[in-house]
Order: C-alpha cells, then structure tokens, then sequence
C-alpha cells in the first residue's frame, strides 16, 4: 500500500494578503508532492527520479506543520472582539469539524484507494492543539522543540508495550473498525501511537508550526529572509547529522546487526534499512536506540522531524518571499488556488484513486494528477469568484457544518 501525504483542512482564502499566498503556495507545492508519491513512479535516486526522491516523506510533513501554522494565522486574523468565548462557542465548532474530517477519513479509507489516508489523524491533530494555542509564545515554543524529541521517544518506548517492538505499524483507522469494542481500541491506538500518522510522531510538526507562526511575522521582508536561511540550516543539520550517524559513527553496521536478528528477511535486500522503514510507517521500530538516529522518509525520527520541519520553514519563508512581488505572485497563482483548496483536492484525488486510477504509478500518471488538479481548482475560483463556495466544494462544507451560515 502506497503512503499517503496529509493536507490541512485550514487555508487561506482566495484573494488573501500576500503572506497567506505564500503560505498556501507552499501547501500547493505539497499537493503536488503528494500527487508525485501517490501516482508517480518509485522514488529513485537518479534523474527526474530525485523530484520524487525529495517528495517522499516530506510532503505529509509539510502539510501538518502548515496546518499549525494556519491555526495560528486564523486566530491572528480574527477580531479580538468577535472571537468565542465560553466553552461550547469555543468548542462546538472545532469538535463538528474534527467529526467530519473524521468520517471523511474513515470513509475514504474504506474505499481501499491505494493509498493510506491521513484525515482521521488530522482530526486528533486539531482537537490536540486547542489547548497550546493558548499558551504564551516563549512556552509553545519549548514545547515545540521539546516535542521533536520527545514525540518519537515516546513512541520508541511505548511500541514493545503494545506489541509493535520490530514492525507492524502503518495501518489507518476505517469505518469497519468501529463495530466492536476491540476495534474501536485498535483506532484509538493507531491515531495515537501506531497508526501511519499516529500523533505521537506527526503533532510535533503542529507545534513547531504554530510557534514559527507565532515568533516569525512573515509580513516583514527580513522575517521572510531569515526563515528560508534558519528553515535551511534546520534541514541540514537534521540530515547531515542522520549521515553523519550512519556513515562516521558507526550506526547503520549496529542497525544491520539489529535487521540481522529482528528482521533477517530484510538482509537479502540491497539496502537491508530502507526494507524495514518500508513496513514501518510513521515510527522505527524498537530494537536498537540507532533507530532514532535515521533520517528516512517516514521513519518520523528526531532528526528527520527537524530535517522537514526545516524544508517547510524554508519554502514558506521562500514563497512568502516571492509572494511580495507581482511577478513573482502571478507565477506562484496556481500553486496558490491549488493549496487553498488543498482538501478537496485531496478528497477527489482519493475517489479517482479508489475507481479508475486505482494502482497507476507512471510520471504520466502524475502529470495527468497535476494539471487537472491545477485546472480545476483555478476553474472553480473563476466560476465561484464573489462566492464563499470560492474555497472549495469541501471546504465549503467543513465550514458550514461546523459555523451552520457563512458570512460573506
């Protein structure tokens, strides 16, 4: 079964200010991420081939900490005078709206897309946040960068507990799941700790997310210019220092005696570490603590964690960047419409997966995803301009479910 890379149900609209633009750039750049690890061919590291090697694993990274980000953006933009008070207004609509990301992901799922779907984590991802946007700035921020460590630690740790010591992780919750009490615990424990995108190893990406929003005001220029070079340096050091693990200090030959006796199937493969990553979605397994060390798409490591949370830094400070100039803001325009309407892209994407581009995997198949993803978000705008239906079908949706009415 082929990974999946998650989208945030939370964007910018169209027509927003040039920081928002940028932002949701980036969120369209990750759609079209998703699209290359969804349908394109194997990620191989020669040619063409390294668009999908830097695609995989990074984009569901870069689609959840855009999500924290744009939690904090939309808070920013409200009026303090207009924002819910007491407890139902303030939790009546997250709870619908995390009901409905969550059937959506349970019933996509269902449908056996081919692909593993991450809208049910989402869901947990939101309801888990509320509580930290209301912490201060300088606490979210520990809490952020602590988390980084402590997310997959924990998840390292408590995997032998529940039986998930050398593999079995990866699974996504689906509807059927839910008819019986050991099922129901099996979904709670996957969106937790087991699943693909379980929140032990994904919400980290959330927090740091929200604190890059809350330290860096990207409407400054400066601003801007610094979150591409620290996002930069972030993602070098996160990688470099996995290299630098594995090749100096001796960790892939203690992970090949690990793979030699929790995993012997695995040694006749050419490279024995990236075939157990392979079945362990979301997390490493727990035989050897030089786990923690790789930096892997999907290994959900510390250091792979602070490698893509680098690579989004970079790109929105990058996009926001080329967002303040008219040209430059004209050629990120489909990107734009594309990751303002990330979650219906997504929902459609899963249908046609589900039907009849079940299995395709060719660079003519990503190129199909792509251009008809960019056609039809930009054709729906133009058609629903002046219209709240102008986020998206979905969107739209999401927001009437959770608000009943929509203002204009």
């Amino acid at each position: 079964m082929r990974r999946v890379s998650g989208c945030g149900a939370a964007s910018a609209p169209a027509g927003a200010s040039g920081r928002l633009a940028g932002v949701d750039a980036v969120r369209g750049l990750a759609v079209l991420g998703m699209f290359a690890v969804h349908v394109g061919p194997g990620p191989e590291p020669e040619g063409a081939g390294y668009l999908l090697v830097a695609a995989d694993g990074r984009a569901p990274a870069l689609f959840t900490l855009l999500a924290g980000f744009s939690l904090v953006l939309a808070q920013r933009g409200q009026d303090p005078s207009q924002r819910p008070t007491g407890w139902a207004r303030r939790w009546r609509p997250l709870l619908i709206r995390c009901a409905v990301l969550a059937v959506l992901g349970l019933g996509l799922a269902s449908l056996w897309p081919g692909i593993l779907v991450i809208l049910a984590f989402f869901a947990v991802y939101f309801l888990a946040a509320e509580p930290f946007a209301r912490l201060s700035t300088p606490v979210l921020t520990t809490v952020a960068a602590a988390s980084v460590v402590a997310g997959p630690v924990l998840s390292f740790l408590l995997g032998p507990v529940f039986g998930y010591e050398a593999s079995g992780r990866g699974l996504v919750p689906e509807a059927a799941d839910l008819t019986s009490w050991s099922g129901l615990g099996a979904v709670l424990l996957e969106l937790l700790l087991t699943g693909a995108y379980p929140l032990a190893t994904y919400f980290p990406y959330v927090l740091v997310g929200m604190a890059l929003a809350r330290l860096c005001d990207v409407r400054a220029r400066s601003v801007a210019l610094r979150m591409a070079a620290w996002g930069t340096a972030a993602a070098f050091a996160g990688y470099g220092a996995a290299w630098l693990a594995s090749h100096v200090f001796g960790a892939r030959q203690r992970l090949l005696e690990a793979i030699a006796v929790h995993h012997p199937e695995a040694m006749a493969a050419t490279d024995p570490v990236r075939e157990v990553l392979r079945g362990q979605y979301g997390a490493v397994p727990s035989t050897s603590w030089d786990w923690l060390l790789v930096a892997d798409p999907y290994s959900q490591t510390p250091l792979e964690t602070l490698g893509n949370a680098g690579v989004g830094c970079a790109l929105i400070g990058l996009c926001v960047l080329a967002a303040r100039h008219g040209v430059g803001a004209r050629a990120l325009r489909p990107l734009t419409v594309l990751g303002a309407m990330a979650l219906s892209a997504y929902v459609v994407h899963a249908l046609v997966l589900a039907g009849p581009a079940h299995g395709a995997a060719s660079w003519s198949a990503w190129l199909a995803f792509s251009c008809a993803a960019l056609a039809l978000t930009w054709a729906w705008q133009r058609i629903w301009a002046g219209s709240p239906l102008r986020r998206g079908p979905v969107e739209h949706l999401l927001r009437l479910a959770a608000q009943g009415r929509i203002r204009p």
